[in-house]
């Protein structure tokens, strides 16, 4: 005779984690009167009607007195069902975090029964229904000063979150010392200049477009005493909501006699609310309109923006 197949261990309770919380079901609420007289008929489950969720419709399937052959036995249990309502091509499958709850009715607060560490669970045409065979002991249940049933009346619930990869993402690369990482304006005519303010042209750098901002005469407290120096993101309104472009560069006027340049390092986040970024105070007027410390030159002054690191985004789908 042969020896009788090992059946190993149930280890579903090891997988499951209750807590209590005050939010009702985000989803479906199930509430049943007179419960005695269910939990007494020939009946060994009962279902509620359909309810949608993640697009799909669901039913919550309740063994009153346990599914014993589940080993539910003694216990509530208590199933998210997949509707046949649905209707699915052949080898379908959905994936779905889901929560269940009883309500304690003594303390306003929901048992909130579910897989342990956010286990995500797969419905397919081979499996319809999944939940707990053990929710709660029937001795607790039926035990009024406990709170889950109070002059014959329970409720139960459920929270479904159906898991749909939309293959949409993005890559984010940080781009040091970009190639042509250095762009230069000469700005001729300098000390005739009499706007506010005055633009380079538009070049390009990580994908996006940029312009130099200078103001001559100095920018807000730094008017009449320093040179103010801005690089400015030209097509901030290509930006989707919320995404920023990070830059660190280097602003730089150049001495065109001895080379001793003067330079200072920004970085910023470049955005819808933040499109320009730089120094207020680069450097005093009197330095650049001093002649022989080289900065003007036949009324001509130099202008440099050299990025060092900036962000690329590509998106994938």
């Amino acid at each position: 005779m042969a020896p009788e197949p090992v059946i190993p261990p149930r280890n579903d309770l090891a997988e499951i984690t209750r807590s209590t919380r005050d939010l009702p079901p985000a989803h479906y609420t199930f509430k049943i009167e007179n419960f005695s007289l269910l939990a007494n008929a020939k009946i060994d489950n009962v279902e509620s009607g359909d309810f949608e969720a993640g697009s799909y419709k669901w039913r919550l399937r309740l063994y009153p007195n346990g599914k014993k052959k589940s080993n539910g036995d003694g216990h509530i249990s208590l199933y998210l069902a997949f509707s046949d309502s649905n209707a699915q091509p052949f080898g379908w499958e959905v994936n779905v975090n889901f929560r269940l709850f009883v309500y304690d009715q003594i303390q306003d607060k929901y048992l909130t029964i579910q897989y342990a560490k956010g286990r995500v669970r797969r419905f397919h045409g081979m499996k319809t229904e999944l939940g707990f065979d053990q929710l709660i002991p029937l001795t607790i249940f039926n035990d009024e000063s406990k709170g889950y049933q109070i002059d014959d009346r329970c409720i139960f619930g459920a929270e479904i979150f159906v898991i749909k990869p939309t293959g949409k993402g993005e890559c984010l690369t940080l781009v040091k010392q970009p190639v042509s990482d250095t762009f230069t304006w000469k700005i001729q005519n300098f000390s005739a200049l009499d706007q506010e303010s005055y633009k380079s042209q538009v070049f390009s750098f990580g994908g996006h477009k940029w312009a130099l901002l200078v103001y001559p005469k100095g920018n807000s407290s730094e008017k009449g005493k320093s040179l103010s120096i801005y690089l400015k993101m030209e097509d901030f309104e290509t930006l989707q909501c919320g995404r920023t472009t990070y830059a660190e560069y280097m602003l730089r006027v150049r001495d065109q006699l001895f080379g001793k340049h003067i330079e200072k390092n920004a970085y910023s986040h470049f955005s819808y609310s933040i499109k320009d970024w730089g120094h207020l105070n680069f450097m005093s007027l009197d330095d650049v309109n001093d002649l022989p410390k080289g900065f003007l030159v036949n009324d001509t002054l130099a202008v440099e923006v050299q990025i060092h690191v900036i962000t690329v985004v590509k998106e994938f789908s």
